[in-house]
């Protein structure tokens, strides 16, 4: 069992930056790739980006060059950092936790949720 608790979301201007981190528990945490997927209202749940547990990441096209992921397993915690923030980047981001090799952008394939964290960026 694995549970996940986002931090760090809020509101921020166009241009501004973020860092979202989502805390595990559990003793198996450096063996789960890692996801965020974010929300927004009246849309469907979008991967945002993935990271193996070997550090491999991966990016959904709209946010490559201005997010980063990236964990610590010594503290079981996966960070999203979110630069040069767009309107669209509006929603409410989760992390989640996959037994998998490589990294799902399918949120089907995910174990375990946190609850989310709302991103909001003002025009």
């Amino acid at each position: 069992q694995v549970q996940l608790v986002e931090s760090g979301g809020g509101l921020v201007q166009t241009g501004g930056s973020l860092r979202l981190s989502c805390a595990a528990s559990g003793r198996t945490f450096s063996s789960y790739c890692m996801g965020w997927f974010r929300q927004a209202p009246g849309k469907e749940r979008e991967f945002v980006a993935g990271i193996s547990w070997t550090g491999g990441t991966y990016y959904t096209d709209s946010v490559k060059g201005r997010f980063t992921i990236s964990r610590d397993n010594a503290k079981n915690t996966v960070y999203l950092q979110m630069n040069s923030l767009k309107p669209e980047d509006t929603a409410v981001y989760s992390c989640a936790a996959a037994g998998s090799v490589l990294i799902p952008t399918i949120s089907n394939a995910y174990d375990y949720w946190g609850q989310g964290t709302q991103v909001t960026v003002s025009s």
